[in-house]
């Protein structure tokens, strides 16, 4: 595998005794961000590799989202069953906070997967490189708000690319996970009389389901509904050869990070005539909003001025895409690469 990254360090956590991964990929545009995600591994050489596939992806994200930033991730592998006892969590959150202040500002964390505002305040008692603090300890708070706006807004994008209409409600969508953002762009569909198919590997989610009159489905079955937009909203690697010879969809537009399993897929997709949306684009709100109150001290118009841009940034990307007889994924790479090396680090 190619290294393309700044630095990256492999440590066993001094309190915790887990393996613990910070990718910094590049810090050309300005200090790296990416969030910190604490979660099981088959082994914790998985969790390396998902950390510099993660920190890669987050670099392309910010220099497509025209952030002043590089991209990074913290990922620490727990055991199967989890991490139960709050001792044993603090302990974690501590050795994470002890990795990321030995780099000197290189590179500033916030939630993700197994992580939260909560989490991130603990961090700071360590460190002052991180964002997304509850509001009471001085930070901007949960950011599935923002993400989930961000996500909403490329949906219009999206509808107005592949139907020639940016409305939401004629559209038929499957939302694919209904964690926190997932559960708010569901919300938001509900709310814009769009007909919803809706599903989670928690099967206590249904609720929301039968709240929203959204029709509720086990996840394969979901995965292969027959809609105008899918909206994967939980895990990655959700698209593989074998799953997209099978998807009954015209668009794929979510919050989920890395969908593809491989680069390639977007090839398939794209020779299937199914518009994939780059996820790095699509995902990007709920970081935007974040950095820009809390590292660039931006007022909160300023900071929801930037998410709403996300939809004109997806359009010109499927425009360039369209024009180019080039992937979506291949159009935002090249907005993304050409970004980069006009600036010089910073750090």
């Amino acid at each position: 595998m190619p290294f393309h990254h700044e630095q990256v360090c492999v440590r066993r956590g001094p309190r915790s005794g887990l393996p613990l991964i910070v990718a910094v990929h590049s810090t050309a545009l300005g200090q790296a961000i990416g969030g910190c995600r604490i979660t099981s591994y088959p082994h914790w050489s998985d969790a390396l590799d998902d950390a510099l596939r993660l920190s890669a992806a987050m670099t392309d994200k910010c220099a497509v989202a025209g952030l002043p930033n590089g991209g990074g991730k913290t990922v620490v592998a727990v055991p199967p069953e989890g991490i139960t006892d709050p001792a044993a969590r603090r302990a974690i959150l501590l050795d994470v906070a002890d990795a990321i202040d030995a780099l000197d500002g290189a590179y500033v964390t916030g939630p993700d997967v197994g992580t939260s505002p909560e989490d991130m305040a603990v961090l700071a008692e360590r460190t002052p490189h991180v964002f997304c603090r509850p509001q009471q300890a001085g930070g901007s708070g949960d950011s599935s708000t923002h993400t989930a706006a961000g996500v909403v807004t490329a949906l219009h994008a999206v509808c107005d690319a592949v139907f020639g209409l940016p409305q939401l409600g004629a559209r038929r969508f499957a939302v694919l996970g209904l964690g926190r953002v997932g559960a708010h762009v569901a919300r938001h569909l509900a709310a814009a009389g769009a007909d919803l198919v809706v599903t989670d590997i928690d099967t206590t989610k249904r609720q929301l389901a039968d709240e929203l009159g959204a029709a509720w489905r086990d996840p394969d079955s979901a995965l292969y509904a027959e809609v105008d937009i899918l909206v994967p909203a939980a895990l990655g690697d959700i698209f593989t050869p074998g799953t997209v010879s099978r998807l009954r969809c015209a668009a794929i537009a979510g919050p989920a990070n890395n969908q593809l399993d491989e680069p390639d897929t977007a090839d398939l997709l794209h020779q299937r005539g199914i518009l994939w949306a780059p996820d790095f684009v699509v995902s990007a709100g709920g970081v935007i909003h974040a950095t820009a109150i809390e590292l660039h001290h931006e007022t909160t118009e300023q900071a929801t001025a930037r998410v709403r841009g996300i939809g004109d940034t997806l359009a010109r990307i499927l425009r360039d895409a369209a024009q180019t007889r080039v992937t979506p994924a291949a159009a935002a790479l090249t907005l993304a690469r050409n970004r980069i090396p006009r600036a010089a680090p910073t750090v």
